[in-house]
């Protein structure tokens, strides 16, 4: 019995990363070990469970059919494990997060810091991706995006104000290439781009103006899957970027940045922590979630 279950736990990090080489590495274990599990277990059920290329991997259906059934069961065990660690005194256990790159340096762990410090059992593992993640499948206790990107059925906890954006290039830069107006003036410009690891297509640029709002479907020279490189292409004068105003201010501020088309660059509602409600959340979930809340904001609310 525990074979298998640990079996049908390695099969679902490969079919979660569509990568025996990513699965290892997050399982701490060989390449070779995981793939001898996995086939071990495809031969115990008589039915493959994923379809192997030189280049990807996937679930077959009867791998999709396992992971709809047994996943959300085993998330149910962790969570009636963590509920009788609740009877102790401690806070303890690990809580996994996910979040954009620049929304962990700027708000997740400025706030988690201090509190590992003061809670030597409790740990967190924190993942920065950028596509959309369906935490409760992929086993996260806590996923944080802004508002507008938050998943169904979900308890949400604000943590931010909304967040200007901004258009921001480099002296140099508007020096050779003048200063944008519009959104049409920004189809003559080099903008430096975000490709979307959830949909594979170039960001559009958000913009508002009074009740006019627009998906400017920008292009340059440019393309990033994170936001750090794009305002390090902008520093160096590469182009345009957009980009959260917290990240370029001090930059502004310093005047190796400039904002340009200020009036037509709005707020993003602002970051929300969310977890799923499924569950009485953990003694340290909700130490967690009450570190990222900080002062100031509410309580729990349901995501629609």
């Amino acid at each position: 019995m525990r074979e298998n279950i640990n079996e049908i736990l390695d099969f679902l990090a490969v079919a979660r990363e569509r990568s025996f080489t990513r699965a290892a590495a997050k399982l701490g274990v060989s390449q070779s070990a995981l793939s001898h599990s996995v086939r071990s277990l495809e031969t115990r059920l008589g039915v493959r469970l994923l379809a192997r290329t030189t280049r990807s991997v996937s679930a077959t259906e009867a791998g999709e059919r396992l992971m709809q059934s047994v996943a959300p069961r085993l998330a149910e065990i962790d969570a009636e494990i963590a509920a009788v660690s609740e009877l102790g005194e401690k806070v303890a256990g690990t809580i996994r997060i996910t979040a954009i790159d620049h929304v962990v340096d700027s708000v997740v762990w400025p706030r988690l810091g201090p509190v590992l410090h003061q809670y030597p059992d409790l740990k967190v593992e924190i993942s920065t991706e950028y596509r959309m993640v369906d935490i409760a499948a992929e086993r996260y206790d806590i996923g944080i995006r802004w508002g507008d990107l938050l998943e169904k059925d979900m308890i949400a906890v604000r943590l931010t104000p909304d967040q200007p954006m901004s258009i921001v290039g480099s002296p140099a830069y508007f020096r050779a290439h003048g200063v944008p107006a519009s959104p049409q003036d920004l189809m003559r410009h080099n903008c430096i781009t975000l490709r979307l690891a959830s949909k594979g297509g170039l960001y559009a640029w958000e913009l508002q103006q009074g009740g006019r709002s627009i998906e400017a479907r920008v292009s340059g020279q440019a393309i990033f899957t994170s936001v750090y490189p794009m305002l390090h292409a902008a520093l160096s004068g590469h182009g345009l970027a957009f980009l959260p105003e917290d990240m370029t201010q001090p930059h502004v501020d310093a005047g190796r940045l400039q904002k340009v088309m200020t009036h037509w660059c709005s707020s993003f509602p602002g970051l929300h922590a969310y977890y799923t409600g499924r569950r009485h959340p953990s003694r340290a979930l909700k130490t967690v979630v009450d570190a990222l809340r900080g002062p100031g904001w509410p309580g729990d609310g349901q995501a629609n």
